[in-house]
């Protein structure tokens, strides 16, 4: 996590925006982030690893480009210069309008069918969506010189990279524009209206949809625990339950192995451990 003073000397300089208040975003595997209110206005912040403006900037496209189709997402705010991001020795920060509502929980019933609804939609709205930020499908390196930090977790990623190259060889999966992270945390919904929608949109590349419910299902608690999760995500995305429920097993076991594989390049020891814990069941 950067220092609170990166975060509010990026916002002055590139933005010229001075937050009253700063609260950060429940932690997610790919990004930092932060709610920040100035003037009464309240912003997203989100910042990602160090080379990866592009894939950013194709995320803030996308969020445009469902914006543009009745789902509601955070609209992205250019900075001084005019551009989406700005680059920073700790990695590239973006920032966004925040779109009304409550997070939500995803523990809850009601909740989950709402956050599998909307990530359905998101995954039908960006069909066809281009940007060349967008990359190939690649969620792990099996060859990442980190993964020697313990003595099972090369072979652990290894395997169940390999599980997932044979899923994608020998099935006929449906492909689109994977978010790569979508906690409860990052999607809304607002009492007011009932309308649901997203703070901001991650594209991490192009993939298997049923890559993003395997995501989703392991921050949900698992495939026990997630029943209305599915239920909502099959009622409104373009993966079908047939396809879902055959490759959910190998995606959740690839999902572990990501985690895995962040949390040695970050030394986080209790990630490790967890990681270790869901791949040897």
């Amino acid at each position: 996590m950067p220092d609170a003073e990166l975060l509010r000397t990026t916002l002055r300089d590139e933005w010229h925006l001075v937050p009253s208040d700063i609260t950060a975003l429940d932690r997610v595997l790919l990004s930092h982030g932060w709610e920040v209110t100035v003037a009464g206005d309240q912003y997203v912040v989100r910042l990602s690893d160090p080379g990866e403006r592009l894939p950013v900037e194709a995320g803030l496209a996308a969020t445009e480009h469902l914006r543009g189709r009745d789902i509601p997402a955070g609209e992205p705010v250019r900075t001084l210069a005019g551009g989406l991001t700005a680059q920073t020795e700790a990695g590239a920060f973006a920032v966004l309008r925040r779109v009304p509502g409550r997070r939500l929980d995803g523990a809850d019933p009601v909740d989950q069918q709402w956050w599998g609804d909307r990530l359905g939609a998101v995954h039908r709205a960006l069909q066809g969506f281009h940007h060349p930020g967008l990359r190939a499908w690649q969620p792990v390196d099996p060859g990442a010189g980190h993964l020697d930090a313990e003595p099972w977790l090369r072979g652990a990623v290894a395997d169940a990279a390999a599980a997932a190259k044979r899923l994608t060889v020998t099935d006929r999966l449906t492909y689109g524009v994977l978010h790569g992270d979508p906690a409860p945390g990052g999607f809304v919904v607002d009492p007011g209206t009932g309308r649901a929608g997203l703070l901001d949109f991650g594209a991490s590349g192009v993939g298997p949809l049923a890559y993003d419910v395997a995501a989703a299902v392991v921050y949900a608690g698992g495939v026990s625990r997630s029943g209305e999760l599915i239920d909502g995500y099959l009622a409104a995305g373009p993966v079908g339950a047939d396809e879902l429920h055959a490759v959910l097993p190998v995606l959740l076991r690839l999902r572990w192995a990501v985690q895995a594989e962040r949390a040695a390049r970050h030394g986080c020891e209790e990630g490790l451990r967890m990681a270790r814990s869901a791949l040897e069941q």
